[in-house]
């Protein structure tokens, strides 16, 4: 009668005692945790622009849109430290920023003049009073655009907002 009872109870508690075994065994983290590559196993830290090969100041008096690009040895330099890939994704990116950008300031703003810049690294913007503002290109992107309108202090140009920054700059 004794051993019957013992049967009967330990069935009633068997799915619970299963239950509990199976539960804690599907979420013991040591054993059950892989070993994966974190996301920051695979960032590769981007280093940053190289210093102009170039000492030159380009003074821009007028109305202007200034587009900026590395010069060559800029380019090698970029390339030693980060890769080829990395550079022509970037360069390619640039190009195609550069050339919707060109393109809106060619059918919204025809009279202001576009220069391109690659060997120089200082730009000497005038500004109001006959003052001046001088920018380190050294300290902005590989590529950009800067405008100025010979009055207000020149802004660098979202390329990918373009038309916007205009708009609200002239």
């Amino acid at each position: 009668m004794k051993i019957e009872y013992g049967i009967k109870g330990l069935i009633n508690y068997l799915p619970l005692l299963v239950f509990i075994l199976l539960s804690n065994s599907c979420t013991n983290d040591i054993q059950n945790k892989e070993v994966l590559p974190t996301k920051l196993d695979s960032v590769r830290i981007i280093q940053g622009k190289p210093s102009s090969s170039f000492k030159d100041t380009i003074t821009i008096d007028f109305p202007a849109a200034v587009f900026f690009n590395t010069d060559k040895v800029q380019s090698k330099k970029y390339i030693e430290i980060n890769s080829k890939k990395i550079f022509d994704s970037i360069q390619h990116d640039c190009f195609y920023q550069m050339k919707y950008s060109r393109d809106v300031l060619k059918k919204y703003y025809p009279k202001i003049k576009v220069i391109e810049v690659i060997n120089a690294r200082y730009l000497r913007f005038k500004t109001a009073n006959s003052a001046y503002t001088i920018i380190d290109l050294n300290n902005f992107d590989l590529c950009g655009l800067f405008i100025s309108d010979g009055q207000k202090e020149p802004i660098v140009v979202d390329m990918t907002n373009v038309a916007t920054h205009l708009g609200f700059y002239f």
